[in-house]
C-alpha cells in the first residue's frame, strides 16, 4: 500500500476513535492554552507514518520556523536521552500547538475530567484507555514497515536520508536502526503486528 493511502487511513483511525470516545470527552476540562500534557504528562510517542505527516508539515514552514523546530527537536532528544522533562517541540510560546490539525494520536487520546497540575495529573476513563490501546495497535499494524517511539527520536530517524529512502520504498530493514533502536526503546511495528496475529490464532 502506498504511503498516501496509509496516511488517509490514519485519518479514518483517528476519526473512529474520536467518535467512539466522544461521550466520555463531553465533560473534559481540556481547553485551548492548557498544555500540561504537552509539557509534563510523559512521552509523546508516534509511529513513523505519523512522523512522516509531521515531517511534511515541518518542511512546509517558513525557513525561520523550520530552524526553530529543528532546534527544539534536537533539544528534546537530548533531554529525553538524559531522562529529563521536556516540552513538546511543537508547543509554541502561547501554549498553542503548531501542528494541531495533524497532531499524533498520543495527543488526541489524552484528555482529563479535571484541570491538571503536578499534584493532579490527567484522569481518563478506563474505557477510553482501552479504546486508545486498541487504536495504537491499529496504527502500528497500518505502519507495519515502520517503528514507534518518542516524537523526537522518530523525527531524528526520518531525517536520515538513508532511513527515509528505505521507509518510503516500503522496505523493512530493522538492522539499519538496531543500535539506535535498542538505546532509545524504539518499537518495531511489524513485531507488534505479528504478536497480535498470533494471539488471534490462539483464540
Amino acid at each position: 500500500m502506498c504511503m498516501d493511502k496509509k496516511i488517509d487511513q490514519i485519518k479514518d483511525i483517528y476519526k473512529a476513535f474520536e467518535t467512539e470516545a466522544a461521550a466520555y470527552k463531553e465533560t473534559a476540562a481540556c481547553r485551548k492554552g492548557c498544555a500540561y500534557c504537552c509539557t509534563d504528562a510523559g512521552s509523546i510517542d508516534i509511529t513513523t507514518l505519523e512522523g512522516l505527516v509531521i515531517l511534511k508539515k515541518a518542511r512546509s514552514l517558513l525557513r525561520l520556523q523550520q530552524v526553530k523546530v529543528n532546534k527544539a527537536l534536537a533539544e528534546d532528544l537530548k533531554k529525553k536521552e538524559k531522562g529529563q522533562r521536556s516540552a513538546c517541540p511543537f508547543l509554541m510560546k502561547n501554549k498553542a500547538c503548531m501542528i494541531y490539525e495533524i497532531r499524533p494520536f498520543s495527543c488526541r487520546r489524552i484528555y482529563s475530567v479535571h484541570v491538571c497540575n503536578q499534584d493532579n495529573p490527567p484522569m481518563l476513563s478506563r474505557k477510553v484507555i482501552k479504546m486508545a490501546e486498541k487504536t495504537i495497535e491499529e496504527l502500528q499494524i497500518l505502519d507495519d514497515t515502520g517503528y514507534s517511539g518518542h516524537i523526537s527520536y522518530i523525527m531524528h530517524m526520518l531525517k536520515a536520508p538513508k532511513f527515509l529512502s528505505t521507509y518510503l520504498t516500503g522496505e523493512h530493514k530493522p538492522e539499519e536502526v538496531m543500535a539506535f533502536g535498542k538505546t532509545h526503546n524504539i518499537v518495531i511495528n511489524l513485531n507488534v503486528s505479528d504478536l497480535l496475529k498470533n494471539k488471534e490464532m490462539v483464540k
